[in-house]
């Protein structure tokens, strides 16, 4: 038999985001991998393998798993961005590979827990591939609640407008393509709705379904301002942030 992988979406912060397939997939593992992300931090709290570890606690029945932390390579901020991505991805993917090997037996399970959904601007999927391309493992993978899905039902506002498409996208490609319609910008620590036309509707969440969660909406010319300095105060607090925002182009 070989290894078996669960790949689970733990939706965004509110355990009760969680889906009755997830607490299925994790009452199934036995090792529970995870990025600590921390180690390349000095001191900072890893605040989401703690969060990680606090669903498994509330949701698994049986004693007996374990979590096995591994350090998380840097990413090169310099030269190409798309090969200093592929890099990162590689030396992840020889990590992974070595912990699974050493840590699983050759007929056990263990899953990585995605934050979110594991579909969305989640390298799990790309590395896993990997992976599997060099080591005898297979693996399923769980869907769960995304930070798009949370952002629009803690606003109570739909994706789309009628009839119209909504681009998901990055602060990186917002900043070289701007905006026409809806889209939603993930991965932008730049704050580059900053750029859009000041009647653009936006509506901004951070740290969602969490206690620290914090929300604005309005035009960026009136509220963009106070996101950016929230965004870098609570940055600051915390260690880290994520957070995502809809953006509409105002209507002629």
């Amino acid at each position: 038999m070989s290894r078996r992988i669960h790949v689970i979406g733990i939706g965004v912060g509110d355990p009760e985001y969680m889906t009755l397939q997830a607490i299925k997939a994790l009452n199934d593992t036995q090792v529970f991998f995870a990025m600590d992300k921390g180690r390349n931090k000095g001191d900072a709290k890893d605040d989401l393998v703690a969060l990680r570890r606090a669903i498994c606690a509330r949701f698994i029945r049986e004693p007996g798993y374990r979590f096995v932390e591994l350090p998380d390579p840097q990413r090169s901020r310099d030269g190409d961005y798309r090969e200093a991505v592929s890099d990162w991805h590689a030396a992840r993917a020889r990590i992974w590979a070595k912990a699974i090997s050493d840590e699983l037996g050759p007929d056990g399970v263990g899953a990585f827990l995605a934050w979110g959904d594991p579909s969305l601007y989640d390298s799990t999927l790309r590395i896993l591939d990997a992976v599997a391309a060099e080591a005898d493992i297979s693996y399923d993978v769980i869907p769960g609640i995304t930070a798009v899905q949370a952002l629009t039902a803690r606003h109570r506002i739909p994706l789309n407008d009628v009839g119209e498409p909504v681009l998901i996208t990055t602060g990186r490609q917002l900043r070289a393509h701007g905006v026409s319609g809806s889209a939603v910008v993930m991965l932008d620590a730049d704050c580059s709705f900053q750029a859009c036309p000041p009647d653009t509707r936006i509506w901004w969440g951070a740290y969602l379904g969490t206690e620290d969660e914090l929300l604005i909406s309005g035009t960026v010319g009136d509220v963009g301002p106070r996101i950016a300095a929230l965004r870098a105060d609570a940055r600051a607090r915390h260690g880290w942030i994520m957070d995502t925002y809809l953006l509409r182009g105002a209507t002629r």
